[in-house]
């Protein structure tokens, strides 16, 4: 059925580039949602508690970054100090000029201190750091440093995540960037990107290769009732391209029960399962030839009750229409859907031919429509046609070891813990 082109993403401010164009089923430039904007509430850890600036300390100094007496620095700033190897940061307070106190977090690593919410833009602020080195031994030191104005150059972003929202098993964290983020960026971006999961399961971030998105999964699907949490603390960070981050993004999530589709193309049917148990099987039509449906996991990315193909701009005639569909599921941004198809009920179970997309029975399509939540997982396999990367939330289709190969920063065997509380 034609390319099908995303547009509009990020209401009013971000006009994304597909990551892939393929021939299958379209509708009329709907999209999944994901967090437009909004800053964090400020975080009530404040990682410890020292000696008020100004007050005095009888332990050896420390030195503090940013340095005493430095300016124009960045929104995202982190408090550190100069520690040997081996040394931690325990206590950290910051404050403003009129003695208020900013939350935040000391890094797992104990590298540094991370404030709970953006500092403000032109504005002073005095940290007072105590670390501890190898030895175990004490050290205090304070610094007064002032940020910088806010810059006219920054990027677009989103979090396709929303507050008390509940996903499907495969959903995986998705940060959009517009322009994407150059690949020297990409690690000091990772860095400030947390996810954290209860129950705690390691995890990992994985770069498309243009650099618009990045997605954190752990090795096997979430635990169902897993409570997600994440901040993507982008605003204020400076890029190589001049630009800077626009805005934090949190978001606390859970994952629903485990429910998942697999399609099987040498027998044209799809089977159901919940918590690992089959609860149905049904026929399926796929793509015909000239348009075959993808093979590898996908994810649902967004649900339509009822909605409109609109095919009129495909190249080929034969591939143009404008059709009524009901239990429209999203699973490609190239067009392929799970969805009601009662002109081709006498195909399904025998062979394939549709555009791309997965038909059903209305009375299938309904009963899917009314048990899935975005995130569910799709796996479809025995088609001439490779899921291409990018193409909708494709995190899963790739097995452990290669997902991890796209991560900006070394990932420990098994994945990383959480960097940060949140």
């Amino acid at each position: 059925m034609g390319s099908f082109t995303r547009a509009g993403a990020l209401v009013g401010a971000l006009a994304l580039t597909a990551a892939v164009a393929l021939s299958g089923c379209s509708s009329s430039g709907e999209q999944a949602e994901f967090v437009v904007g909004g800053t964090p509430t400020p975080g009530s850890s404040v990682g410890g508690v020292s000696a008020a600036p100004g007050e005095s300390s009888s332990l050896p100094t420390l030195k503090v970054t940013p340095a005493d007496g430095a300016k124009d620095r960045p929104v995202s700033t982190e408090i550190g100090a100069k520690l040997p190897e081996g040394g931690k940061i325990t206590e950290v307070t910051l404050t403003t000029a009129n003695g208020k106190a900013v939350a935040g977090t000391v890094r797992a690593d104990g590298s540094s201190w991370v404030p709970a919410e953006p500092l403000k833009y032109g504005t002073k602020y005095t940290a007072t750091v105590t670390g501890t080195g190898p030895d175990g031994g004490a050290q205090q030191g304070s610094s007064t440093f002032t940020t910088m104005a806010k810059p006219g150059s920054m990027i677009t972003s989103g979090l396709y995540l929303f507050d008390d929202r509940s996903y499907g098993v495969a959903m995986p964290v998705v940060a959009e960037f517009h322009p994407g983020i150059p690949k020297k960026d990409r690690a000091a971006v990772q860095k400030r990107m947390f996810v954290q999961t209860d129950p705690p399961q390691p995890g990992a971030w994985h770069w498309v290769s243009n650099g618009t998105q990045a997605y954190y999964r752990a090795p096997e699907y979430w635990k169902p009732g897993t409570t997600l949490s994440v901040r993507i603390a982008l605003a204020g960070i400076p890029l190589s391209n001049g630009k800077y981050g626009n805005v934090d993004r949190k978001a606390t999530a859970k994952i629903g029960r485990a429910f998942e589709m697999k399609v099987d193309n040498a027998t044209k049917q799809m089977t159901v399962y919940e918590d690992g148990q089959v609860i149905k099987t049904m026929p399926v039509s796929l793509g015909k030839k000239s348009t075959p449906s993808s093979s590898g996991t996908m994810v649902v990315m967004e649900k339509k009750a009822a909605t409109v193909f609109d095919t009129r701009d495909d190249p080929n005639p034969e591939n143009r229409y404008v059709t009524d569909i009901e239990f429209a599921q999203r699973i490609t941004w190239g067009g392929e859907y799970i969805h009601a198809a009662p002109w081709s009920v006498q195909h399904q179970g025998q062979r394939n031919v549709s555009h791309g997309c997965v038909n059903v029975s209305t009375q299938n399509a309904k009963w899917l429509f009314e048990r899935t939540r975005v995130g569910d997982p799709i796996t479809i396999k025995g088609t001439e046609r490779k899921l291409a990367a990018g193409n909708g939330w494709t995190a899963w289709n790739l097995e452990w070891s290669e997902f991890v190969e796209g991560s900006a920063l070394p990932v420990p065997e098994g994945g990383a813990e959480a960097a940060l509380a949140l």
